[in-house]
């Protein structure tokens, strides 16, 4: 006979669970958490594998507590150290939450949806299925077809068609998950949003700029360090460095009379005041690391651990 819940024992009445949302690049896993948390946190931009860390994103509603672990593209593993830590990142994850969210897009089934898939299996845990960016589909009449085509492709019995972007479905989402957390203690601050430091953030929003001022190929070979953080009379100075492989990738993000540049601090700037609600005096410079995305101890080194 299963246990009957004791509703005057706090640690009985709440519920709390980890959330993993996982799918191959570009499929708007950040874009969702953004919206599932109703404010952004997670970097998001339209180039692929964007989100290079797992980022904790914390909801807490009512007596329920879900937090969400954003993380890497799963693809097809590489020769490049950068994108064997995050494929390794991603997948690890799986292990150790409640619930994974797998996220593809509509009318659009790829080889690199299989790897996650087969990821996904291996992990055991209990996995629902959103079918994001439906927003994008020509003919709707096509939906119920695709949903029935990948329920049984995968075994999913909970398959949720949204559009993260349009805000489309995602409040079902969410509620579907926060019903289904497991019973337990809140493990955060109700008005805690993430784990990671104002520092960390301040770098993701750096990058984001350079994400989508950048061509195709530049954005995924540079990284930012913040070397300086302080408050001093009434205003917060921050120091950044950009790093990049070539002196040509350098002279790019500089741009001509260094008008790249300036532009991504100014844009930083302005987010970064709305995130820490303070003035922000931002530094930014730029140097040549050779090599750091395929060297493992370099990427340590630069906060890939």
């Amino acid at each position: 006979m299963p246990d009957i819940p004791d509703f005057n024992n706090p640690e009985q009445n709440t519920r709390c669970g980890y959330v993993a949302i996982v799918g191959r690049p570009n499929v708007g896993k950040s874009t969702l958490l953004n919206h599932l948390l109703g404010r952004k946190l997670s970097i998001t931009s339209r180039k692929p594998q964007t989100t290079r860390h797992t980022l904790l994103g914390l909801h807490t509603e009512g007596n329920a507590q879900a937090i969400f672990v954003d993380t890497p593209g799963i693809h097809e593993p590489s020769d490049r150290a950068i994108n064997r830590y995050m494929v390794r990142t991603a997948t690890s994850v799986l292990f150790d939450v409640d619930l994974v969210i797998m996220v593809i897009e509509g009318q659009r089934w790829t080889e690199e949806d299989e790897v996650v898939l087969r990821h996904v299996r291996s992990s055991n845990m209990d996995v629902y299925c959103v079918i994001n960016k439906i927003d994008l589909m020509r003919d709707k009449e096509l939906l119920l077809p695709y949903m029935q085509e990948v329920s049984a492709k995968t075994g999913f019995q909970e398959i949720m068609p949204i559009s993260a972007l349009k805000d489309d479905g995602v409040c079902e989402l969410r509620n579907m998950i926060l019903d289904k957390l497991p019973r337990g203690p809140h493990l955060f601050p109700a008005d805690q949003l993430t784990d990671k430091s104002e520092r960390f953030l301040i770098g993701e929003i750096i990058r984001e700029k350079l994400m989508r001022r950048l061509g195709d190929e530049l954005p995924h070979r540079q990284t930012v360090v913040i070397e300086n953080y302080k408050l001093q009379s009434g205003v917060v100075h921050i120091s950044a460095v950009i790093y990049v492989e070539r002196e040509g990738q350098k002279a790019i993000v500089i741009g001509r009379k260094g008008a790249l540049l300036k532009s991504v601090g100014q844009d930083a700037r302005i987010d970064i005041e709305r995130l820490i609600e303070q003035k922000v005096m931002l530094r930014l410079w730029v140097k040549v690391k050779t090599g750091w995305t395929n060297s493992d101890q370099t990427l340590k080194h630069l906060g890939y651990d």
